[in-house]
């Protein structure tokens, strides 16, 4: 299987640092791009719907919100894949992000083992 295709939508340049090669380390992920903001992501992702299979996305940017991405984007490509990997992982935001068309939901402080290994097992290609 492929490695997946990555697109991150983060507005903290610490936690993508520290992603960004974590991610190329123990999945051999490509990542394809960064935005930190709701409008700046749905542009490149929209206009490059063939560049990306994993879209890994937080739920505070600087510019609009992860709800908002995952809401304009929830009706992409069947293999493209939406996760959402934030600090506030309630019960209630778990469900919110489901709604708004997320596949899965990490917690940053509790989850980055289940969530390396979604990014290692989910079919994207």
């Amino acid at each position: 299987m492929a490695a997946p295709r990555i697109f991150i939508v983060e507005d903290n340049p610490t936690i993508r640092d520290s992603l960004i090669p974590t991610l190329e380390d123990l999945t051999d992920a490509e990542i394809v791009g960064l935005a930190e903001g709701e409008d700046e992501a749905v542009r490149w992702m929209q206009s490059h719907s063939d560049a990306w299979d994993l879209a890994i996305v937080d739920l505070f940017l600087r510019q609009g919100s992860g709800l908002g991405v995952l809401r304009r984007l929830r009706n992409g490509g069947a293999r493209q894949r939406m996760v959402v990997l934030t600090n506030y992982a309630t019960a209630d935001m778990r469900r919110r992000c489901s709604d708004a068309g997320a596949d899965r939901v990490f917690d940053k402080s509790n989850d980055l083992d289940a969530f390396f290994d979604y990014c290692n097992a989910s079919p994207m290609r």
